[in-house]
């Protein structure tokens, strides 16, 4: 399979209450409430839930030919910010007048609010150390979001906070359920994987050309049995463990490969740039 990004190509504040003198171990290996998973259905490999379940998700809709279409996720923060993945707020056409997000829906392109973008903050290491690390930014919106059960800020990880190996993470979007496809989901899916050791994971993808793997990055799926994983427009929702935001969709080798495994950022390697950049 190609190597792609987890975004469309065809055209929480967070930390309100960031757990700084306790440890995340009691929340990560605990599933976000909703969060049990079946074998059967597809993310790719999960099943169908609803945005009660996670609040904290909102869709990022890109205008492309005259339609609006939802090509990446993003994760509420604040009331006018959301956290997401810098690959999603680039490209030859990109604007952030082309950038909308879609809280409080279930349903991919329907219902809920749309809140438009007034600018997004790449972190100033994107693309730097490798090609997507620090593949994260924080998007400022035009207008505030309105709290209710289906629209809440999220929790991100503490600074420096190490996830550890083998710890059960939930991915969360609508992208495409059937890995090469191209067919995205109408209905809010999640997927519970694991997490791999980062060396492991490096090791692994020094056997491809392409992007390295950074310690900036969490790669996490079902290694060598693959068949879980996010996919293509998914990129910039969230990798979570517990109800904590610990990852960022990013990119990988295919979806759901039993190789290699889908790498998100890693959202503790940024949370101070987070906090004084999103305000």
């Amino acid at each position: 399979m190609p190597l792609y990004i987890k975004i469309d190509t065809s055209y929480l504040f967070i930390v309100v209450e960031i757990i700084f003198n306790m440890s995340l171990l009691p929340f990560v290996v605990l599933l976000f409430a909703g969060c049990a998973v079946a074998v059967s259905n597809r993310i790719i490999g999960g099943e169908e839930t609803t945005i009660e379940n996670y609040p904290y998700i909102v869709q990022v809709e890109m205008y492309h030919s005259g339609n609006w279409n939802q090509g990446c996720g993003a994760n509420i923060i604040l009331r006018d910010w959301v956290l997401s993945a810098a690959h999603c707020f680039e490209g030859w056409n990109y604007r952030p007048e082309f950038r909308r997000i879609r809280a409080g829906s279930t349903y991919r392109d329907e219902g809920g609010f749309i809140h438009y973008v007034d600018f997004d903050r790449k972190h100033p290491e994107y693309r730097v150390l490798a090609l997507y690390d620090a593949d994260i930014n924080v998007v400022k919106l035009t207008t505030p979001l309105v709290w209710s059960p289906t629209i809440q800020k999220g929790t991100i990880a503490p600074q420096g906070y190490v996830l550890p190996d083998n710890t059960p993470v939930v991915h969360a979007g609508w992208g495409d359920t059937t890995p090469g496809e191209g067919i995205a989901s109408r209905v809010l899916r999640h997927v519970e994987i694991y997490k791999v050791n980062n060396s492991l994971c490096t090791d692994r993808y020094r056997e491809l050309p392409g992007p390295n793997v950074t310690p900036n990055m969490i790669c996490a799926g079902l290694l060598d049995i693959g068949g879980r994983d996010a996919c293509q427009r998914d990129s910039g929702g969230p990798l979570y463990a517990g109800n904590v935001i610990v990852g960022i969709v990013s990119w990988g080798h295919g979806c759901a490969n039993a190789r290699y495994p889908g790498i998100s950022t890693k959202v503790s390697s940024y949370t101070n740039w987070i906090i004084q950049n999103a305000r």
